[in-house]
């Protein structure tokens, strides 16, 4: 159950993301409601599957320019996580497209950042208690 909301939080923020960053976008779904959220469920999948295979590695790597930068690479590696999942989805039929690294990918990772936080405050911790 905690896997499926995990894959759902992370469909909603990604459609935050492409809703309101113009450079990012699911390409690929059939027209209708239905088939766009069956894609962001998809994209959320593989997002969060790259975030917890990959991510600590990629985490733990840069953790010096992490510590130098006071946090700020943390940006960095989740466009790279974005721009990943682009990549991973570009062999499905489905496909998740970042356009660029430094407006899409930037501006997209702190979208995400941001409504994944929300989300989880609103959501994730209620049910905790």
């Amino acid at each position: 159950m905690r896997i499926l909301l995990a894959i759902i939080l992370n469909a909603l923020a990604l459609a935050a993301a492409a809703f309101l960053i113009p450079g990012i976008y699911v390409d690929g779904a059939e027209t209708g409601t239905g088939a766009t959220i069956l894609a962001f469920l998809f994209v959320g999948a593989v997002f969060g599957l790259v975030n917890v295979v990959i991510k600590p590695i990629i985490a733990l790597l840069s953790l010096p320019i992490t510590c130098l930068t006071l946090g700020l690479f943390a940006v960095v590696i989740n466009a790279g996580m974005l721009m990943l999942t682009a990549w991973l989805t570009s062999w499905v039929p489905v496909h998740f497209v970042v356009e660029d690294f430094f407006f899409s990918a930037i501006l997209g990772s702190i979208v995400v950042s941001l409504v994944s936080a929300l989300l989880n405050r609103f959501i994730l911790r209620p049910l905790e208690n």
